[in-house]
């Protein structure tokens, strides 16, 4: 079925911010809650709501245009609209009474093929379908998906046997191509999967914590990095989804879960707990929570708990010393360490990883959908099982069996629960048999395809390999995958092969960040060295190489996912064509650390103001624009927003779904490589001094009113000399190699100048751009 116009009952955080996602989906929404008393405006929940979605930070909206896709009104007076819709969301309080209700008035206003779903994280659907017609239960499921929507991956889909397996693969698909979302099945049994593991593993971690005097930043610290979780850990993600909420949810999974369940050894509410949600320290949305934004003498102090005492104090960095050495040594030594900090990392993991496996197959029939519900609702880079792998299960064994404490039946074959040794990635089963994972008909992962062959080329900061039907696919890996020359040999090499042997390339890797710019440390070395030769041979390196990729004689299709800032950019800008996943933070950002795009950003970005189709007449305004987005080091919030930043083309695209990126972009390159012709050279129309003028009075306004710095000034000027084509003559336009040799010329002149020097250290020693 066709999903064209969607309907969400409830305008409450989680209800309004499911609404916002489906218009980056660009899909149109009723938005829809009750009327409160005693007031004029009738649809003043929904419409608070979007304005508050516009303000929110993160922003629920990939474009702020998308609110246009949101109608607001009420359940009283606009439910009929509901009767063209083709999927409605309920979202309004865990009550079932209430749920039952709504359903009712949903059955008899909707069409009989509107799938209609609940976003219930607690409820089981057993539940909320009792006593209503089987025609009702044909079209229901619940459809959980996490906060924040837009950003975190996992809808967890919860069907009965009433439901008709059409619709179920109706949303499923629509959910996975459309919203980007990867769709898990889960049985109806109590949080379903992610919520199920997630809670008991921050309850173990908060209730052990108190008992064993770890502080609230020592069990962040060793609870986040170490095993991939977010740096929030325990404590900062309690705060982060509200202490207030807690009660109802123990009160809830103690009603649901089985008696027997271990669940229960941790359903219960510290003291310290229950005084701060009394006094309204329920977490971000209050006053603080285990931490706290304090003003002392006009300063904003971050302070933390003192989880005996209750007392605030200025929040400090954990010194995790003692366990620094094992952390290197690998996940063995650190859960083995006598610290009490790496014994704390140990009870609370342990528990939680036998606990995940006690539950396999009660609330999933394998592990893989367990692995994505925490991956993916949690933001962890490891499922639970993945991370038993990580750990090495037969250790993992011996040292419960150490600790005379009962092992799962699912690790009692002793024996890792994922295998490669086929060349496919495979699970294991309860008796130790493997499956191979399946994936959905358009995903291609490079993960999969590293597992099934050898990389073509490889040195220590990328890779080369074959994705099949005639496409390569390079790789960055080094830190952040920055760019150095390593990075340029790989791309030279790729470019000798790709002519010789495939039809197209594709530059995409399976990280969260497709490239944070070039290596700054490198430069960093000449520039103390007074390197200059160095610091010209890696701009020209740059150049020569994005330009060759630009020329080749076969078409390249970027694959960007995260950020992709600097170098990062300039490299996606001489492609033929991107395609990007919605997450896409792109950006010329070079200004920040004194400098300008010295490896063609400048020439590309610049080409692409001038050809943009609607811009105003003559080459100024587009100078002007270009040096607007450069000058301020704007990055896309979305793929959308690089659209309208002109980062992206006409011939770019955007993948909503991860998964799905690097099949798409393949599809793309084979598409492009059919007739495929090579670019031809662009001719620059640059007006020279006559924009550098209006350009440095611009900076100059913007100093004189305090919005650039003593130093801004410095960097702008040298950006509008390459921007407006230097000393030139408007009635002979620039060629390509003329506009490098002006970014070669601007970016020597400022590596030489203190501005920059201190720029460029304080972001390698904070990660912050310095406003001198």
């Amino acid at each position: 079925m066709n999903i064209q116009k969607v309907a969400v009952v409830g305008a409450g955080v989680m209800g309004a911010s499911i609404a916002a996602h489906f218009t980056n989906a660009g899909i149109p929404v009723y938005l829809l809650d009750i009327v409160p008393s005693d007031v004029t405006n009738r649809n003043i929940i929904a419409e608070t709501a979007v304005k508050k979605l516009l303000e929110s930070d993160p922003a629920p909206f990939m474009d702020k245009k998308n609110a246009r896709l949101i109608t607001t009104g009420n359940i009283e007076d606009h439910l009929q609209w509901l009767a063209d819709a083709d999927w409605v969301i309920e979202a309004i309080i865990e009550n079932p009474q209430i749920k039952q209700s709504l359903y009712q008035k949903l059955d008899a206003v909707c069409k009989q093929d509107c799938l209609i779903s609940s976003n219930t994280s607690t409820l089981p659907l057993g539940l909320l379908v009792k006593d209503m017609p089987d025609s009702f239960k044909r079209r229901f499921m619940i459809t959980h998906f996490f906060n924040p929507p837009r950003y975190m991956r996992l809808l967890e889909l919860v069907s009965s046997p009433a439901a008709d397996p059409g619709f179920v693969e109706a949303i499923s698909q629509f959910a996975d191509i459309k919203l980007g979302k990867n769709c898990v099945t889960c049985k109806d049994t109590p949080g379903f999967i992610g919520n199920r593991i997630g809670i008991y593993w921050l309850l173990y971690g908060l209730l052990d914590a108190i008992e064993h005097g770890i502080t609230v930043e020592q069990a962040d610290a060793i609870m986040s990095a170490p095993f991939g979780i977010p740096k929030t850990g325990i404590f900062g993600l309690l705060d982060l989804v509200g202490l207030d909420l807690i009660p109802s949810i123990l009160k809830g999974m103690k009603l649901a879960v089985p008696p027997q369940d271990a669940f229960h050894e941790v359903n219960r509410l510290p003291e310290i707990v229950q005084k701060m949600i009394a006094d309204g320290y329920t977490g971000r949305k209050g006053k603080g929570g285990f931490y706290r934004l304090n003003k002392v003498n006009g300063a904003r102090i971050k302070e933390s708990i003192n989880l005996v005492s209750g007392d605030y104090s200025k929040s400090e960095k954990a010194d995790l010393g003692a366990t620094k050495d094992a952390q290197k040594a690998g996940l063995q030594a650190l859960l083995s360490h006598p610290d009490p900090v790496a014994q704390y990392a140990w009870r609370v993991l342990s528990h939680t990883l036998c606990y995940a496996a006690s539950l396999v197959p009660d609330i999933s029939d394998d592990i893989t959908g367990i692995d994505a519900a925490l991956r993916d609702g949690y933001n962890w880079k490891f499922g639970p099982f993945e991370l038993l792998d990580q750990i090495g299960v037969p250790w993992f064994v011996d040292k419960l069996k150490a600790e005379n404490r009962s092992t799962p039946p699912l690790l009692a074959n002793n024996s890792s629960l994922y295998s490669t040794s086929s060349g496919r990635l495979a699970f294991a089963d309860l008796t130790g048999k493997y499956h191979p994972v399946q994936r959905a008909e358009g995903v291609l992962l490079l993960s999969d395809i590293k597992q099934q062959t050898k990389p073509l080329l490889k040195n220590g900061s990328a890779s080369l390999w074959d994705i099949g039907d005639g496409v390569a696919c390079l790789e960055f890996h080094s830190k952040m995958n920055t760019l150095d020359m390593d990075s340029m040999a790989m791309i030279n090499q790729s470019i000798d092969k790709v002519t010789k042997e495939f039809k197209a390339l594709v530059i995409h890797n399976d990280a969260e960040n497709f490239s944070a710019g070039a290596n700054l440390g490198l430069l960093m070395k000449a520039i103390h060295e007074s390197d200059w030769s160095t610091v010209g041979l890696l701009i020209k390196t740059g150049q020569q190489t994005y330009q060759r990729l630009k020329y080749a004689s076969f078409p390249v299709v970027a694959a960007p996912s995260g950020l992709a800032l600097g170098g990062g950019c300039e490299i996606l800008l001489h492609c033929d064509a991107v395609q990007a996943h919605a997450e896409l933070y792109m950006g010329l950002v070079e200004v920040g650390v004194g400098l300008i795009p010295g490896w063609g950003g400048c020439k590309e970005y610049l080409r692409h103001c001038l050809q943009q189709p609607k811009r105003p007449g003559g080459p100024i305004p587009p100078i002007i624009k270009a040096f607007q987005t450069i000058g301020l080091a704007s990055v896309s919030k979305s793929a959308f927003d690089a659209k309208e930043l002109l980062y992206l083309g006409a011939n770019d695209s955007i993948t909503m779904n991860k998964d799905r990126l690097l099949a798409d972009a393949k599809t793309k390159a084979l598409a492009l490589s059919k007739d495929y012709t090579p670019h031809k050279p662009f001719l620059y129309p640059m007006p020279g001094k006559t924009a550098k003028v209006l350009m440095d009075m611009g900076i100059k306004a913007f100093h004189f009113i305090g919005k650039a710095t003593d130093y801004d000034v410095v960097v702008s000027g040298q950006l509008a000399h390459v921007l407006s084509g230097g000393e030139c003559d408007f009635t002979a336009p620039l060629t390509e190699d003329d506009i490098l040799a002006l970014e070669l010329e601007a970016f020597l002149a400022l590596v030489k100048q203190p501005g920059t020097l201190a720029r460029l250290d304080n972001m390698l020693k904070t990660g912050k751009p310095l406003r001198n």
